[in-house]
């Protein structure tokens, strides 16, 4: 299984059995609070912490009743093609329940824990009891060209059908012998069926190279032209490989994204070490790269030092391609990766309000760099992976530091608090990788990797929600921080934004040096609203302490108000909906005019039709 476990010990009862299953996969334990002695990391609502870990793609064993995991992870539930395995575990570890992912790797884990405890794995996929092999889920290294028709050929030999191989025998269990199923393994475009599945071995690496931003579409004919040609299948190449220059062309991106594999970059001493195997070494090459090959060499150095170059570079005008073939499948990578750094937004930091994506992305992770504080609001996701701690005001070292990292074939992500595009680190990663070199950019290595951006819960959506409605109509959000925008530039945009009666979100109201600019704005917006005008300060939102409460504006007082406060100011038009359980504070968009219209319609004329209003 690529992904570790996790596993999650909710009492006393249960943990001598999680430390024994720890042990016996080299798995993290996640322990409940106040209830668990020993574990790598703790939570305090299993519920939500087996949610987080499910929506990060992280495989589960729970000892625990199966009701906690399914009562946890059941509003995740969408794909079973893509969700992690969840098992769990009776407290004595006589019982091991694969609950989901049977055919993504639970059910031989279970069989594995089983093993371990001495106790019973209670599998209940058909194919699995009745054969002992789940054929959608076949060994590392092979890929099933044709999974839809899996269902059907499995309730063929669950019906008495028998199996013919086609090549190798790839499962370790005997399956009984026939005609009616056939079962491929080959490296050739075969074509499978309701009564033939097909298994590629991943024994090729396919080398690439191109011309600075080749045509994406070229680069593909020319590889389905090669393919076709020597009668290779799409799913048995096992990564696509090129020189790290070359890490974000394009071209070669999307061609390991259309293959579904890896890529794998490596720098030119690396391939130039793979000289004596070129069968077409290049002078040209070599001056202007320094390896006297790209693909040919590339191709090899994936495949390994038994390789053979079994099809030598073709080239187009602006691509070449060539392959390599392993003696057994590729399981083990070479080179590395392109790099990638996901800026992500946490939110205010409660789990609930993480988005799934970004949970996965932090669990992918190998490194976490952010301010220390928002890698701490990650909790157990954070536990095992290592963690760049940097204080405020190093935003721009620790923007830096993560591009560089990413440079080198990590997987880093960037945690910021609520929306890391608002305010946040995004801007600033941007800013860097505009930069030349001689400009304080980053190096070219950092230039090169994947930046995904993920979004989280802003601090104005938080307060907003707190409120109920108050961005309703048109708004907007400013900075009271000069620390890097001139204070003019910031007076310019108050005037504005009150001329303008936006309902206005402040970030950053204060700090200790800076106490002036917020009673300046509310002065600012005095001039040109009600001084009943709703305001609403929101503290420390999504957590334990938050605080929300409303003021008018013109009793705003500045003492009140720091740094972990969101000052959301209402329009002319924005009111406070007087309810039972307290003001909410909402600003209307124009409905009132029909609702009123509609209204006096009815008053005008006591036979209008209901349906009509």
């Amino acid at each position: 299984m690529a992904v570790t476990p996790v596993i999650l010990a909710l009492s006393k009862s249960g943990e001598a059995t999680a430390h024994r299953i720890a042990a016996a996969l080299g798995a993290p334990i996640h322990g409940r609070e106040g209830r668990v002695d020993v574990a790598d990391a703790y939570f305090a609502n299993a519920l939500d912490h087996a949610r987080d870990l499910f929506a990060a793609g992280t495989p589960i064993i729970g000892v625990c009743a199966s009701g906690i995991l399914i009562r946890g992870v059941a509003p995740m539930l969408a794909d079973k093609t893509s969700e992690p395995p969840v098992i769990s575990v009776s407290d004595d570890g006589g019982v091991v329940v694969p609950l989901l992912g049977g055919h993504r790797g639970a059910n031989r884990l279970a069989r594995q824990i089983a093993e371990a405890l001495k106790g019973t794995a209670a599998v209940t996929t058909a194919g699995d009891v009745a054969l002992g092999v789940a054929l959608d889920e076949p060994p590392v290294g092979y890929r099933l060209q044709n999974p839809s028709d899996a269902k059907s050929v499995m309730a063929r030999l669950l019906s008495g059908s028998g199996v013919t191989w086609d090549g190798p025998a790839i499962f370790d269990t005997d399956l009984p012998a026939g005609d009616d199923v056939t079962l491929h393994v080959t490296t050739a475009p075969t074509l499978g069926s309701d009564t033939a599945l097909v298994y590629h071995p991943q024994t090729y690496t396919l080398g690439l190279g191109c011309a600075r931003n080749a045509d994406v579409d070229a680069m593909w004919q020319h590889i389905e032209s090669v393919l076709a040609e020597h009668a290779i299948a799409r799913g048995a190449i096992a990564c696509v490989a090129s020189i790290d220059l070359k890490a974000d062309e394009p071209a070669i991106i999307e061609a390991a994204k259309r293959l579904g594999v890896p890529l794998r970059v490596f720098t030119a001493d690396e391939l130039k070490t793979e000289a004596p195997r070129l069968a077409n070494p290049s002078d040209v090459v070599l001056a202007e790269v320094g390896t006297p090959g790209v693909s040919e060499a590339a191709a090899l150095a994936a495949a390994g030092a038994d390789a053979t170059l079994t099809i030598p570079k073709t080239k187009t005008a602006t691509t070449t391609c060539a392959l390599a073939l392993a003696p057994q499948p590729v399981t083990t990578l070479k080179g590395r990766s392109r790099g990638r750094l996901s800026i992500v937004g946490i939110g205010p930091g409660q789990a609930s309000w993480r988005t799934p994506e970004v949970s996965k992305l932090v669990a992918d992770a190998e490194e976490l760099v952010g301010y220390g504080l928002y890698i701490d609001l990650l909790g157990p996701l954070a536990v095992g992976k290592t963690r760049s701690d940097f204080p405020l005001g190093g935003e721009e070292a620790r923007c830096r530091y993560a591009l560089e990292q990413a440079g080198q074939g990590k997987n880093v992500a960037l945690v910021c608090s609520g929306d890391a595009g608002i305010y946040a680190m995004g801007a600033l990663v941007f800013e860097l990788l505009d930069r030349g070199p001689d400009e304080e950019g980053v190096t070219d290595a950092a230039r090169r990797v994947e930046v995904v951006c993920s979004p989280g819960v802003s601090a104005v959506q938080g307060a907003a929600a707190r409120a109920g409605a108050p961005l309703g109509h048109d708004f907007c959000t400013i900075s009271l921080s000069d620390l890097l925008t001139p204070r003019d530039d910031i007076i310019r945009r108050l005037h504005a934004a009150a001329e303008g009666d936006f309902v206005i979100a402040f970030y950053n109201p204060v700090s200790k040096t800076r106490r002036t600019l917020l009673a300046e704005a509310r002065d600012i917006l005095l001039q040109h609203r009600p001084v009943d005008t709703p305001v609403m300060l929101a503290t420390n939102l999504g957590r334990p302490t938050e605080h929300v409460r409303y003021r008018r504006l013109a009793d705003l007082q500045v003492e009140e108000v720091d740094m972990l406060t969101v000052v959301l100011v209402g329009s002319s038009n924005t009111r406070l909906a007087q309810l039972g359980e307290g003001p909410r504070m909402f600003t209307p968009r124009g409905y009132a005019r029909k609702i009123d219209g509609d209204l006096t319609a009815k008053r005008n004329d006591p036979y209008l039709p209901e349906e009509a209003s």
